[in-house]
């Protein structure tokens, strides 16, 4: 026990200096800045304010505020390792106890159309390489949101979405908007129905937070940008095809989603008839005036999916009765199975530059992990803060807690040897899954930004018996 908290000292002490050192460097050598661009998988809403006209490019190419067309592109480049840490046991889905690194890459061309005052079309071209420290394998919250699950993929370009977007107007008043990958109109109605139909990720439009939602600016870890609980409709690289009505009004919106399921957990295939497969979001935002002019955000969500899910007591029940050598929950008949889940999404703008944010979910986590992460309860509370206090207005640096957890079925399948997509220690000795996160995101010149980010997780992949596992990373970002 001596051994193994001296040697988590050694590398703790290391990364944190390794840390400081780069953004040291990078705060003596980058020019202060305005606050940044949109982001590229989902827009910032505070990078999204209306720029000076003293204000730098912050692209490596300027963008036209009055064209009918859009296009952008970004190209995101994360580096992390980890020294090797305890690990009392080894299973098919494990974390890697040995010293790791890796260093994924996400390429994406935004293209954008308005056919009509009101109407647009969408189309991005995504390309993942590189991958993921275990291949993604052994956290429920995986340190990079990057990372695409399945390593056996073709490295080859994609199509990530292509959408329709209607604007239905319900007042003559209007607001402005901020042009971006998702959005070319710059004024739109006060109240509004919008419609989207076709591919796109449901994180792009659900579970939104200005805070924590976007790993090419601010936090990687997958479920700290995204509620870890909300099993929502996916291939493995995060997208499905769906269509989404929104209705916006000054104070308020709901919006609701019906899209597809993959046949498989983490599978890339879609099931394309709604009788088998499909699943239900839906999601109101209320925007209070609680403090002065400050932005406040609630998101209340809820989810309903329906898919050829397993059961984990079923799978168990199956184990203990010598029907399966190990319990195993996709060893089912073909099936409709239904889960569902609710999540809580917080975000309050405070004084001098200040912004804090939280989220809560929940699963009914009997039936399998199928879509996003194996996680069934989720907690998180985080803030980030503008450099302006030191002259980098652009800089960004943040941090946050999450606590992840399973349900008692969850946990039984894990404890007896089954494995899910992602984890599976052939063992469990259960505790809940503890993550901080903090980083620090500089602008250097134009599009570039870079900044380090650091992890602690504690219990990775709800095990005591395993870890603490300290991943510190680098990320440099190109937007264009």
């Amino acid at each position: 026990m001596i051994k193994r908290k001296i040697q988590f000292a050694d590398y703790l002490a290391s990364a944190l200096l390794l840390c400081a050192w780069v953004m040291l460097t990078a705060l003596a050598t980058a020019p202060a800045y305005a606050q940044s661009a949109n982001a590229a998988q989902k827009p910032d809403e505070a990078s999204q304010a209306s720029q000076q006209a003293d204000d730098p490019i912050i692209t490596m190419f300027p963008h036209s505020q009055t064209a009918r067309w859009w296009i952008s592109g970004q190209d995101n480049i994360i580096y992390q390792y980890h020294p090797s840490f305890y690990a009392k046991y080894n299973g098919p889905n494990s974390f890697t106890p040995g010293a790791n690194d890796a260093t994924s890459n996400v390429s994406t061309l935004f293209l954008g159309y308005q056919l009509l005052r009101n109407t647009e079309v969408y189309l991005d071209v995504e390309e993942a390489s590189g991958g993921g420290l275990s291949d993604g394998l052994g956290l429920a919250g995986f340190v990079n949101l990057d990372v695409v699950r399945n390593p056996l993929l073709s490295k080859a370009p994609y199509i990530a979405r292509i959408m329709f977007r209607q604007v239905i107007p319900f007042s003559k008043e209007m607001v402005e908007a901020q042009r971006g990958p998702f959005e070319i109109a710059t004024q739109l109605p006060v109240r509004r129905l919008e419609v989207r139909a076709g591919k796109f990720g449901m994180a792009d439009f659900f579970d939104t937070n200005a805070v924590g939602s976007d790993s090419h600016f601010q936090f990687m870890n997958w479920t700290v940008d995204n509620n870890g609980a909300y099993d929502y409709a996916a291939d493995t690289r995060g997208y499905t095809y769906g269509i989404i009505l929104a209705y916006d009004d000054r104070n308020w919106g709901f919006q609701f989603a019906e899209a597809l399921m993959p046949k498989v957990a983490n599978g890339i295939d879609l099931v394309w008839n709604l009788h088998e497969a499909r699943a239900e979001n839906y999601e109101l935002a209320l925007y209070p005036k609680l403090w002065k002019e400050r932005n406040t955000a609630v998101r209340l969500l809820s989810f309903v999916n329906h898919a050829n899910m397993g059961v984990y007591r079923v799978a168990v029940n199956n184990f203990l009765e010598g029907k399966t050598p190990v319990p195993e929950i996709t060893d089912h008949p073909q099936q409709s199975t239904m889960k569902y889940g609710f999540g809580v999404n917080l975000q309050q703008d405070l004084p001098h530059h200040l912004r804090a944010y939280s989220r809560w979910g929940w699963n009914e986590g009997q039936h399998e992990s199928f879509a996003y992460t194996e996680v069934d309860q989720t907690v998180q509370a985080g803030a980030d803060l503008a450099g302006n206090a030191w002259h980098r207005p652009v800089d960004k640096i943040g941090g946050v807690f999450v606590s992840n957890g399973i349900s008692a079925d969850h946990q039984h399948y894990l404890e007896l040897g089954g494995k899910g997509f992602l984890l599976g220690d052939g063992g469990l000795n259960y505790g809940r899954e503890t993550i901080f996160e903090t980083y620090y995101t500089a602008h250097v010149w134009r599009g570039l930004f870079v900044g380090p980010d650091l992890q602690h997780i504690n219990n990775p992949g709800y095990n005591r018996d395993r870890g603490p596992v300290l991943v510190a990373g680098f990320r440099f970002h190109l937007e264009f």
